[in-house]
């Protein structure tokens, strides 16, 4: 699915968005017991006022061994749906230098983490543990097929996660469940497709992501939205009012596909 130009937030607000909705990604560190070879770790993150992740992490592990000898590393965070489409999923590298938190910082860079795993409350203040960030050089971006690309750290820094980002989930729940009819409509009206079915996949302040079948095959869409949501209310209104405009385009002939 190619990135559609001005449907869609920017690379680097997707690339916000999916770290701002992870908590768990790969850290790739450069070893110390084999020099300059990559070593990967399953790393919990946090994430500062601008993005930047941060770890907990302990003087004894490896990967704390490998970035005290070369703070050169990259971080590795992949969408939820990656264990079922690990290829048309979103995922993030973002390369950068990794150092230990300053004491100015920390206080905020502690709560922050701490709200993101609490369960890390149990071992945060014994003494071979410290907070550790990433300074962000670039970051890579895929979106799936076709949508990928390098963000500059510059706009990764100052873009923003979807405003939608923490209630994707239940909208698309919600609107698979209950309103699979209104999807197709809107495939149809709004996307020019001959729906027979369609599927919500993604959703984000500008338009929603769907797969559709019809008589040609599968195939995903980008339906963009009449107007900006940024919250639930406005969501709710815009895809109501899309729905009725769909419906209401139908040809009095062009009876629609229950689903």
């Amino acid at each position: 699915m190619a990135q559609e130009e001005g449907t869609r937030p920017s690379l680097a607000e997707q690339a916000r968005t999916l770290m701002h909705v992870g908590r768990v990604g790969m850290l790739s560190t450069l070893s110390e017991r084999h020099p300059d070879w990559p070593f990967g770790s399953v790393m919990p993150y946090g994430l500062d006022n601008q993005g930047r992740p941060t770890f907990l992490i302990s003087s004894l592990a490896m990967h704390t061994r490998n970035l005290q000898r070369d703070p050169r590393a990259s971080l590795l965070v992949a969408e939820e749906s990656a264990n079922q489409d690990p290829l048309g999923s979103a995922r993030l590298t973002l390369v950068g230098t990794v150092a230990e938190v300053p004491d100015a910082d920390l206080a905020a860079i502690r709560d922050s983490y701490l709200q993101r795993h609490p369960q890390s409350e149990m071992w945060v203040d014994f003494g071979d543990f410290a907070f550790y960030r990433m300074d962000i050089a670039e970051p890579y971006y895929v979106g799936g097929f076709g949508v990928m690309g390098w963000v500059t750290a510059n706009d990764y820094l100052a873009a923003e996660a979807d405003p939608l980002a923490d209630i994707a989930p239940s909208v698309i729940q919600h609107m698979n469940e209950d309103h699979a009819e209104a999807l197709m409509l809107m495939a149809r009206h709004f996307a020019g497709c001959a729906a027979e079915s369609a599927k919500m996949t993604g959703v984000d302040r500008l338009g929603c992501d769907v797969q559709v079948v019809s008589k040609d095959g599968e195939q995903g869409l980008r339906v963009p939205f009449i107007r900006q949501a940024t919250n639930g209310n406005e969501i709710r209104k815009v895809l109501t009012e899309m729905s009725r405009q769909a419906r209401a385009a139908l040809d009095p002939g062009d009876k629609p596909v229950s689903t």
